[in-house]
């Protein structure tokens, strides 16, 4: 049984990509002190041995260097950190959200200012809106009449936002994205 699990129980085990204490198998490795300083060149028992001296744990820092970089650090505490600036980071970062909104070619003009609402208020606060045109039927021959409909309703939301990907036909499905201007 190694130190880790010893000092930290079950919950605590490294992953099998850590190189750390028995795990490591080069001969020789450059080891840094637990507070910073380095000790130089040491073979793989002698770098184990100053780890266990300072009942701390050593890491594989850096694998590919000539020689392989080591740590002495408190295995448990590092994993901890590596966890909460992980946390930190997925806080921190924005998720693109996109709103979809499905107009129809013959779209009455209740229906279409109801849709210009929902999409001024989405890109006001800096949501992106898909618009997606269906041909049914026989309107997949009228498709100057769903491009009509699709740049007026461009042109409508133009104060707000800028098309991102221009109107195109996929199929019997026209779409355009729309983002938000930048403030």
């Amino acid at each position: 049984m190694n130190t880790i699990s010893k000092r930290y129980g079950n919950d605590r085990k490294p992953t099998p990509d850590d190189l750390i204490n028995e795990n490591i198998r080069f001969k020789e490795v450059l080891v840094i002190g637990s507070d910073g300083e380095q000790l130089g060149i040491l073979t793989r028992r002698e770098a184990l041995d100053k780890a266990a001296e300072a009942n701390l744990d050593l890491l594989c820092v850096a694998p590919n260097g000539n020689p392989p970089v080591c740590k002495i650090v408190d295995y448990g505490r590092y994993r901890y950190e590596l966890q909460k600036k992980a946390k930190e980071a997925k806080r921190h970062q924005h998720v693109t959200q996109i709103k979809p909104i499905r107009l129809s070619p013959v779209i009455d003009v209740g229906d279409f200012d109801t849709k210009i609402r929902h999409a001024r208020k989405w890109l006001e606060e800096g949501t992106k809106v898909k618009v997606d045109m269906r041909f049914r039927g026989r309107l997949i021959t009228r498709l100057e009449v769903g491009r009509k409909t699709m740049h007026k309703f461009i042109a409508d939301l133009s104060d707000l936002g800028t098309v991102e990907k221009q109107p195109k036909l996929e199929g019997n499905t026209m779409s355009v994205v729309i983002s938000p201007n930048k403030k």
